[in-house]
């Protein structure tokens, strides 16, 4: 089948977890684009649906199951396509499902559309999967929808093995594109005017493991990038953030004042039994150092509640830690067996009400240390990038420092970067004020 027999064909994703698996998405997107396919949402009728799944959570694999059945009541006849982490680990079981035709595993991703042919349907689902121990491809992407913000992988995989996690086994061992490359794509990013880059990937902090280049080289090299006004860092683990790096992230041109740590538990007896790779004693010199340096920063935090081993002394011990830390938001999951990880071996399982209350605890905690954050900015001039999503008239942007802002719509102001003074916190939680320019 010739390239332009399909020009009227139409395909249909739906992304399911981390911002990596949405810059794949869009990557992916754009592949079938260049075939003549045209883009659709994922509820309406197409010819191909490709559904870049997730597994951290066995909710997110009910998820991936009820949206392939949605799909094939659409359109009975359209090709189905299953990648991503769910395809990866649990290949046969998404076979099993007479809808789905190709089963790709995360070394197929970046190259789907090989797949598609004549877009007939099989007999039988076709499983193509790679083992993780042999995945050594990079599939570069990055975002690409609001044409203000970008999502752009650096990062693959990892090495880590954490108890509690299937990442490694789903994505691989760590890896990455060389900065060379990387760079080359940003530039690509910024002639498209888009403003602001966040990097991302399963474990940037890792980057240049196979290219025997350092993440900091990488911050150094984008912060020379001219088009770019902004650079965010993503989830970086608190032992590769360095005090190089925040050293560095103070002085920036271009590098926000905004991080996420992933900390997961705030006691070094959990810690252990996680194998992370870090005491809570360096998480809290990492915190404070950032905010030494940079007193507005914003700091994200991922914690999981109610892990195997967890007894409630040590999740008080937990909460106490994470309460007593000058961090912004919480990132809150409840801890989620997964087959094949070694915590499944780890005795103390925590009852799923008892891990629904201890979520619930640090949610409350989250809102209340996210609403002191915006307080403490109410009176300073930040600067604003402006979106183009809007509702009621109204449209949104961020602070360098991740604060939500709220305006009358003004098509003017997208894709704009404007001082703003924070005056108030409206009903929504967002900020109002004024635009100083």
């Amino acid at each position: 089948m010739t390239e332009k027999d399909y020009n009227g064909k139409k395909v249909a994703f739906y992304t399911l977890g981390c911002k990596l698996n949405f810059a794949e998405t869009s990557s992916m997107a754009r592949q079938f684009e260049e075939l003549g396919f045209e883009r659709v949402e994922y509820n309406e009728h197409a010819d191909v649906y490709v559904i870049n799944s997730c597994t951290v959570t066995a909710e997110s694999d009910k998820k991936s199951r009820n949206l392939i059945r949605a799909a094939m009541k659409r359109n009975p006849d359209a090709l189905m396509m299953v990648t991503g982490c769910y395809a990866q680990l649990k290949s046969e079981e998404i076979a099993g499902f007479k809808e789905v035709d190709y089963v790709l595993g995360s070394g197929e991703k970046n190259n789907i559309t090989a797949y598609i042919n004549d877009l007939q349907k099989n007999q039988q689902a076709i499983v193509r999967v790679t083992d993780h121990r042999k995945i050594k491809s990079f599939f570069s992407a990055y975002s690409y929808g609001d044409r203000t913000r970008t999502f752009l992988k650096v990062q693959d995989g990892c090495n880590y093995f954490c108890t509690f996690c299937t990442i490694p086994m789903a994505r691989g061992m760590s890896r990455n594109d060389s900065i060379a490359n990387t760079i080359a794509e940003a530039r690509q990013i910024a002639a498209k005017g888009i403003k602001e880059i966040i990097l991302t990937g399963v474990n940037i902090g890792d980057f240049g493991r196979s290219t025997g280049e350092t993440f900091f080289d990488l911050l150094k090299a984008l912060d020379q990038v001219e088009g770019i006004e902004r650079i965010r860092i993503s989830s970086v683990e608190p032992n590769l953030l360095s005090n190089e790096i925040i050293d560095f992230v103070a002085e920036s041109k271009r590098i926000v004042p905004h991080f996420h740590l992933p900390l997961q538990a705030g006691s070094n007896e959990v810690l252990k039994l996680m194998k992370r790779k870090y005491t809570t004693e360096l998480f809290a010199s990492r915190v404070e150092k950032i905010k030494t340096l940079m007193p507005d920063a914003f700091i994200g935090v991922d914690v999981i509640a109610g892990t195997n081993g967890e007894t409630n002394e040590l999740f008080n011990q937990s909460y106490e830690f994470v309460a007593n830390l000058d961090l912004s938001q919480l990132h809150v999951f409840p801890y989620s067996e997964r087959p094949g990880t070694i915590a499944l071996k780890i005795p103390g399982t925590v009852p799923v009400a008892e891990r629904k209350e201890r979520v619930q605890r640090y949610i409350d905690l989250s809102e209340r240390k996210h609403r002191m954050f915006y307080q403490s900015q109410l009176g300073a001039t930040r600067a604003v990038l402006f979106e183009h999503q809007s509702k009621n008239n109204r449209m949104f942007g961020w602070t360098d420092n991740y604060v939500r802002v709220e305006v009358p719509y003004n098509d003017e102001l997208v894709n704009c970067v404007l001082n703003f003074k924070l005056e108030t916190i409206n009903n929504e939680g967002h900020v109002e004020g004024v635009i100083i320019n």
